[in-house]
This record gives C-alpha cells, structure tokens and sequence, in this order.
C-alpha cells in the first residue's frame, strides 16, 4: 500500500516539476545549482554528512550541483572530541580529501558552540572549561588552517528563549567566560589561521517575531562589538532554515540584510531549507508551497551584493535532519518532510526550480 501511494506520488511530482521548468530562466536539466549560480558571482553549496561514504548516487548530486560544501556534524565538538583523550578527525579528514579531490572549498562548522557539547567537557570547573576552549580552537582550527574555505567560528550565540541579558544564548562557554567567549573565539581563530574566512553564523533572524527581531538587533549589535574590539569577521551567516509557521516580513528582512552589509561583511545563507509541517498533505500542493517560499526568500535576499553564497542543509529530501527527526518520531510514518530541492529519489522537485530561477536571475543592486 505504502510503496503504491509512493509511486502515485512520484507521479504527480514529476508532473509538478516539468511544470515548473518554464519558469526557470535558463535552467535546464544539465546544468547544476552550483553552475548557474557561479554566472552570477555566487556560490552554492550545500551541508555534507557521513552519508556520502555510503550513497553513490547522493554523493555524485554533491559532485554535480555544488562549489562549496560545509561539514555537517564531521567538525562539531560532539563528533571531534566525545570523551577525553586524542580528537577524533577521521570524518572531517574524509570529507576534506573527497572536497579536495573533486576541487570543491570545504566550509567548517562549527568550532563553538553552546550546543552540542559532550558531558565531560560540562563536568569540567569553569577553570578547566577555559583552558579547553582555549586549546581546543587552537588545535582544531591550526589542524585545518589554510584548508578550508571559511569556518563557522561561533555558532548561534542568541537564544532570546534563554531569558539572559542581551538575548544570548546560556550555555557551557557562557558559563565560562560570559558573552566574550565569542571575542575571543574569533581572535584564537584568527591568531592560528591567517587566511581562512571567520564566520559568525546564526539562526532565527528571517522570523518577523519577538524572537527573530531580538536575533537582528543583538546580531548587529554583537557584529559592531567584535569590529571594535578589532578581531577579524569576515562573514555573517544567516542560516536560512525557513519556518513559514512564523511571520515573514520581506521588506524588514531585506532592510536588515542591508544594515549587515553596511558593516562592511560578507553574508552568506548557509543551512538553507524549507520546513513544510503546516502546508497540506498533498505532495503536488505541497511542492509548490515549499518552492514559492523559499525562490521568494532568496529573490529577496541575493538582492544584496554582500550576499556571496547559499547553501542547503543537505541536498535530497532523503537525508534531510528534519526527515531524520520525523522518522525517530514514528518510523511507520507515510508523510515525511520535504525540504530540499532533491527528493528521497533524488530527482530535482519544484523547489530546485525556484532555487535556479533566484539564483540566475538575482538583480545585485
């Protein structure tokens, strides 16, 4: 039963999907994300995990449609160091030889983070956490330095939730050293590796709500800070997860965007996709909704020359977190996410489409 509504669903997707071919400027099935993008100035990218080791066919979308591919958990602290003794770099050595080999820059991510951070190091005295953060940057990122093309130094430092002064986000390196855990990440970083690109990445700011307008304003408010303490900030990325359960002011967003740029940064969207658990069960409907949503965030967006890359969180539908998170919830389930411009076939969905058309036809004013 569940393999023929699948079939009938393909289907229809792909009856979607030659619909909306006519609409993608010059987008033809030979030509990839990552090329058509480059005729722009622009780069994309996309998030690679463990998977590609295994997948073939996955791995060769990687080698097809991107220009730049970001680790997804291969340089997380969880995965380099999840218990005392010698990091763990098997994963990310991998991955930086199989970008290596196919002439694709590889970004990191991410060297801090209030997330993501093994047990043992949240047992350490406050004493113990500073020397570690202070010796963890300088060996992870002096490994690599001059390896990658850019580095998520510190990762979403803001979490209004958390109720903290400022709207940042609690955690072990709070703890530690307050909000100046994130100056002094980037001057580490930047002492040990002189030429790859420092990244200030955050979450939440597309929403139009309390939480996404408090993530602008200490977002700007942090990049003024760190550019007067005089450490080096070359990017700030925003990463571009679209929730259309929250409000979305284009308008807003983009004068945002602008007042970044303004600060003489480059600006990069960098875990792009579309969450779709409020649109309908119908797939056809379904894709449509996901490809309006996100050609119109980045036709708005890549009006802005600062605006250097786009980069997918992941690329197939298949190995999408969001998929990954809907099946632990009930494996049984016949309805899963749909967030990416490949589908667990991966064959190119509407949003691809949509993607292609924004990035060819981007007005850089």
């Amino acid at each position: 039963m569940f393999e023929c509504s699948r079939r009938k669903s393909f289907a229809v997707i792909a009856g979607a999907t030659v619909a909306m071919q006519g609409h993608a400027v010059g987008a033809t099935q030979t030509q990839s994300l990552g090329t058509i993008a480059a005729k722009n100035g622009l780069m994309f990218g996309a998030a690679a995990g463990p998977v590609i080791d295994k997948d073939v066919g996955y791995r060769e979308l990687y080698t097809t449609q991107t220009k730049i591919i970001t680790t997804d958990i291969a340089l997380k602290m969880g995965t380099l160091a999840p218990m005392a003794g010698p990091k763990r770099f098997e994963s990310a050595d991998r991955l930086l030889q199989f970008c290596a080999s196919n002439r694709i820059p590889m970004r990191g991510h991410c060297l801090i983070w209030n997330e993501w951070v093994p047990q043992w190091i949240k047992s350490m005295s406050n004493t113990e956490r500073q020397a570690f953060f202070d010796s963890y940057i300088d060996e992870v990122a002096g490994r690599y330095a001059g390896q990658l093309q850019s580095w998520d130094v510190v990762n979403e430092p803001f979490w209004p939730g958390h109720k903290a002064p400022g709207g940042y986000r609690l955690g072990p390196w709070y703890d530690a050293f307050g909000t100046d855990y994130i100056r002094r990440a980037f001057a580490r970083a930047g002492a040990v590796d002189k030429k790859t690109k420092l990244v200030l990445n955050e979450a939440q700011a597309e929403r139009d709500d309390d939480v996404g307008l408090a993530v602008r304003a200490g977002l700007l408010r942090l990049v003024d800070e760190l550019q007067h303490a005089g450490v080096r900030l070359d990017v700030v990325g925003l990463q571009g997860h679209l929730q259309p359960r929250y409000p979305h002011d284009p308008q807003r967003f983009l004068e945002f965007v602008h007042a970044l740029a303004e600060r003489k940064v480059d600006i990069y969207i960098t875990e792009f996709d579309v969450r779709d658990d409020t649109f309908p069960d119908d797939v056809a409907t379904r894709d449509k909704m996901i490809a309006e949503t996100g050609g119109k965030f980045l036709e708005t967006v890549l009006q802005v020359p600062a605006v250097k890359a786009v980069i997918a969180w992941q690329l197939s539908d298949h190995y999408s977190f969001y998929t990954d998170a809907a099946r632990k919830k009930n494996p049984l389930a016949e309805r899963l996410p749909r967030p990416l411009p490949f589908d667990e076939n991966m064959q190119k969905k509407p949003l691809w489409y949509a993607m292609a058309r924004a990035l060819e036809t981007a007005k850089r004013s």
